[in-house]
């Protein structure tokens, strides 16, 4: 069974854990912005159904 030799440092069990958030963070910047420019309608780069096509598509 494998196991680490050493402990891991506090330097670096902080540094990985700010690379983490980091990313967290990121993630959750971009899906405000996308849900903003969506609420907006100035989204070019996001294409979901709107409620006119699907009202079409069931009334054929």
């Amino acid at each position: 069974m494998a196991v680490p030799k050493k402990k891991t440092s506090k330097a670096r069990k902080r540094q990985r854990k700010a690379v983490w958030k980091r990313q967290a963070s990121l993630a959750a910047q971009k899906a405000l912005s996308l849900a903003r420019s969506i609420l907006t309608g100035r989204s070019r780069s996001f294409y979901y159904p709107t409620d006119e096509a699907e009202e079409s598509e069931e009334e054929t």
